[in-house]
C-alpha cells in the first residue's frame, strides 16, 4: 500500500512539472515587423505590425477579464530631438467574449494588429530603439511573456 501512494504521489508529482514546461516548447507564434510611416512636416507614425499564426490572440492594451492578462507595453529608450505624442494606439479588430475560465469579458486580437506611436522629430532623426513586451495565448495555453527589441530609423 504504501509504495502505490508513493507511486500515485510520484506521477502526480511529473504530470504537474510537465505541465509548466510544455509552454516552453511551444514556439512564438508571432511574427513582428517595424515601420516608419512620415505623416507630415516633421511628424512620423513608428508602426508595429503583428501577425500572429492560426488559433492565438494578443490581448488589446485594455484586456478586460479578472486582471490576469498581461496587456502589451511598449517601452522607448530615450532619444534626444524625439518627442512622443500619447501613447501607442492599437488599430485592428478586436474581439471581446466571455472566455472560460476568466471572470468578466475579455477584448482580444486574433490574425494581427497593429500598435501605432506618433512621434515629432526634430533634427536630423536617427534611431529609436527600446523594447516591447507581450503575450499570446491560443484556447489551451497562453505563453510566458515575451520581450522583443526593436529599431526604428527616420531619416529627414
Amino acid at each position: 500500500m504504501k509504495n502505490l501512494l508513493k507511486v500515485i504521489l510520484v506521477m502526480i508529482t511529473l504530470l504537474l512539472a510537465a505541465k509548466p514546461g510544455m509552454a516552453q516548447m511551444i514556439q512564438d507564434p508571432t511574427t513582428w515587423s517595424y515601420e516608419v510611416k512620415k505623416k507630415s512636416g516633421n511628424t512620423y507614425e513608428l508602426i508595429f505590425h503583428l501577425k500572429l499564426q492560426k488559433d492565438w490572440h494578443i490581448w488589446a492594451m485594455k484586456p478586460g477579464g479578472d486582471g490576469f492578462q498581461i496587456a502589451p507595453s511598449f517601452h522607448f529608450d530615450k532619444t534626444a530631438g524625439v518627442q512622443f505624442k500619447g501613447a501607442p494606439v492599437e488599430k485592428g479588430k478586436p474581439v471581446t467574449t466571455v472566455m472560460e475560465g476568466v471572470d468578466g469579458k475579455v477584448t482580444y486580437f486574433a490574425n494581427g494588429v497593429d500598435y501605432v506611436q506618433t512621434v515629432v522629430v526634430t533634427g536630423k532623426g536617427g534611431k529609436i530603439t527600446g523594447k516591447h513586451e507581450y503575450q499570446v495565448c491560443n484556447d489551451h495555453v497562453c505563453l510566458p511573456p515575451k520581450d522583443k527589441k526593436f529599431v526604428f530609423e527616420i531619416k529627414n
